[in-house]
């Protein structure tokens, strides 16, 4: 099963990692990923812009055609900060993953499961969902 873990932070938590040592903090998520990779469960995951005034936007579909407008885009509990995607036995095993994440008072993560073939069953025979499982053999993703 594949999980997602998507970092999330309130304006408390924000502003305690503003009073962080940076090096410490590199130090501390470097050694919760390279657990992740030598325990073979990380499949992805990256820290996100923080800049999203100037560089982060949203698009939203309640208009023909979608309407993109420039971040920010809500309260700081709104945004996520990063994400890693977990391959893992068990809804357990994730959060068990999920529960040493070096992350302090405030923050959070929010943890979901990525869907999988199972998901679609009695859709087999989509034109799409057969092509979806060629273009992941493709990018050489964990099946």
């Amino acid at each position: 099963m594949k999980y997602m873990l998507i970092m999330r932070a309130t304006d408390a938590a924000k502003d305690a990692y503003d009073e962080m040592d940076f090096n410490e903090v590199i130090t501390a998520m470097g050694t919760y990923n390279e657990q992740l990779i030598n325990a073979g469960v990380l499949l992805a995951g990256e820290g996100l812009s923080d800049d999203v005034a100037t560089t982060g936007f949203v698009v939203d579909f309640s208009t023909t055609p979608p309407t993109v407008t420039d971040g920010p885009y809500g309260e700081t509990h709104e945004l996520f900060n990063g994400f890693w995607i977990l391959q893992v036995g068990s809804k357990e095993e994730a959060a068990e993953w999920a529960s040493r994440c070096p992350l302090g008072p405030g923050s959070k993560l929010e943890v979901r499961r990525v869907t999988d073939e199972s998901d679609f069953a009695g859709y087999e025979d989509n034109e799409y969902l057969q092509k979806e499982a060629g273009w992941r053999a493709e990018l050489g993703e964990k099946a």
